[in-house]
């Protein structure tokens, strides 16, 4: 718990990260956090956003290419953001979302990027079927969209010190479950959530 504590107050200091809620959120529901991913920092905002209660339960999704390719970064992302660490290319009849589906089965809230990859853009990019499928498997599980606002002017790819850039973490109201509704539809209105956020 220090170490998170430490890496928050070491980007609020860099980038102010403040968090701007729709409505004040409600602690006692197990949540699926869904953003723009532009940085890797993003993981850490959304933590530093959240409240110190919702941190307590909250599994950030990271990549294990990335954030397990070394001993350092894997300490970093385990011990420090509490990350379910998934394969972007698993083997051939592996379920990607097998080590997410246990943390929210085990009544974890997490934290996912859509895209599946970091964008240089302000806006998100088209989203994978991953949200979608976790919504299926977890209806009763409350949808909620995050804009990243400005962290990839503060860190943009091929960076590793973020710039002095003030960043603000807007996060939306639960997005509203349709009965039926078909894989693409739910990923455009998902998408269209957080684009709603950066207005």
């Amino acid at each position: 718990m220090w170490i998170s504590n430490a890496l928050i107050s070491v980007l609020r200091f860099l980038i102010g990260a403040t968090a701007k809620w729709e409505s004040p959120p409600d602690l006692s529901r197990q949540r699926i956090y869904f953003a723009n991913h532009t940085s890797h920092m993003d993981t850490l905002a959304i933590v530093a956003a959240l409240p110190p209660a919702a941190r307590m339960n909250v599994k950030p999704v990271a990549a294990a290419d990335y954030w397990g390719k070394n001993r350092f970064l894997s300490f970093l992302a385990q011990k420090g953001l509490n990350a379910v660490l998934i394969e972007r290319s698993p083997t051939p009849g592996k379920n990607a979302l097998e080590p997410i589906l246990d943390a929210v089965q085990a009544g974890h809230s997490i934290i996912i990027f859509p895209e599946g990859t970091r964008s240089s853009q302000a806006l998100p990019g088209m989203f994978k079927s991953g949200l979608y499928r976790l919504g299926e498997s977890f209806p009763e599980v409350e949808l909620v969209p995050i804009y990243l606002e400005n962290l990839h002017r503060s860190m943009p790819k091929g960076k590793h010190i973020p710039l002095p850039i003030t960043c603000t973490i807007r996060i939306g109201n639960p997005m509203k479950r349709i009965a039926g509704e078909d894989k693409q539809s739910f990923l455009e209105r998902a998408r269209s959530e957080i684009v709603r956020l950066s207005k």
